[in-house]
């Protein structure tokens, strides 16, 4: 494929080959949770599937109408991606879905088609998660896309409440998802993170930041109320995520006796300030926006500016090389603040 929105094609040139690499494999998808097209899987791929039951597998749908599908994966031919999900559904394999959604494009009766075709293969196809579409400031030569803004989440927000009443999912769960981003753009609470069910789609953005809020809840019965010094330290993260800090976790963490803690919003100038998530964030971000300020002993982000290794940023940046051009150590922590403290906040 060569979808109108691929993230790979946003990205600038001169990085590391392996972000310019499209990965279709529907074995990650069944390893690691990856949404893939399956535009490039035949029937021997199905087969596979099936004989050797890679249940659950995850699948980037975006749209169902044939025409319009085509034109937006760029792709020639019919897919036929409803009888493939159809197969795999008759022989138990379970099935979770995304729609990229595209305002103008794959919205409105595009949608609406969507999710009727793909509701029919309810309860095997278990769950459908619309995220916003992504967009860098990249995008020379490539069809002219419009991102999600503030008012126009808060319509989504209030119409895929009401779609959920008209396809319900199981009595535990629903089978429609929006994303984090959508509630945050809209200024709306959050799903409590009970109505997940069992389901595990944090990492496709759905739930990400409840559960990180309910983490933060059990955290603080073992975060210290005083400490013996007085410390102070930082906590950098993006757009998105900064007035969740803000609201919810630094006035707690500066209620602490001898705690000083900074948070600041760290700037997407690399890829666009559309581009509000902290888990793009490049190390050439945090050193400008960060370099001259009073930190304090340690500087504490995401660990998802770092690659599945936990070793580079997206510009090829390791934690020592951030740490080293801002003279103060700067550290990752997996959704913890409790982690910070147990590290000693130094890291």
């Amino acid at each position: 494929n060569d979808c109108v929105f691929c993230f790979v094609d946003q990205n600038p040139e001169g990085m590391r080959k392996e972000l310019y690499f499209r990965d279709g494999d529907f074995r990650l998808s069944y390893l690691h949770g990856h949404y893939v097209t399956m535009t490039n899987m035949g029937q021997k791929d199905l087969n596979r599937v099936v004989e050797q039951r890679l249940s659950p597998l995850y699948i980037s749908v975006h749209i169902t109408e044939s025409k319009l599908r085509k034109e937006l994966f760029l792709y020639n031919k019919d897919d036929h991606i409803l009888d493939k999900i159809k197969f795999l559904v008759e022989n138990n394999i379970e099935l979770h879905a995304q729609v990229v959604l595209m305002p103008t494009l794959n919205d409105g009766k595009y949608l609406l088609k969507t999710i009727k075709d793909l509701y029919q293969f309810h309860p095997m196809l278990k769950s459908l998660s619309i995220v916003p579409v992504g967009l860098t400031k990249h995008r020379t030569g490539l069809p002219e896309l419009n991102t999600v803004n503030s008012e126009y989440a808060l319509k989504m927000v209030n119409y895929v409440e009401d779609l959920k009443l008209k396809f319900p999912g199981e009595s535990h769960q629903p089978f429609i998802f929006l994303s984090d981003e959508w509630y945050i753009l809209a200024d709306r609470p959050f799903p409590s993170v009970d109505k997940l069910g069992e389901l595990f789609l944090t990492e496709n953005g759905v739930g990400q930041v409840q559960s990180f809020l309910n983490k933060f809840e059990i955290e603080k019965q073992k975060i210290p109320i005083r400490l013996d010094n007085e410390r102070t330290f930082t906590i950098a993260t993006g757009k998105l995520a900064y007035s969740i800090f803000k609201k919810e976790v630094i006035p707690y963490l500066n209620g602490i006796d001898n705690l000083k803690v900074n948070l600041i919003e760290i700037k997407n100038d690399f890829y666009g300030h559309m581009v509000t998530v902290a888990g793009l964030i490049t190390g050439q971000d945090i050193i400008a926006q960060l370099k001259d300020k009073n930190l304090g002993e340690a500087v504490w982000c995401s660990n998802r500016i770092l690659n599945d290794e936990g070793t580079l940023t997206l510009d090829d940046m390791t934690l020592n090389d951030i740490s080293s051009a801002l003279d103060v150590p700067v550290n990752v922590s997996n959704d913890s603040i409790l982690e910070i403290f147990e590290r000693n906040i130094h890291g």
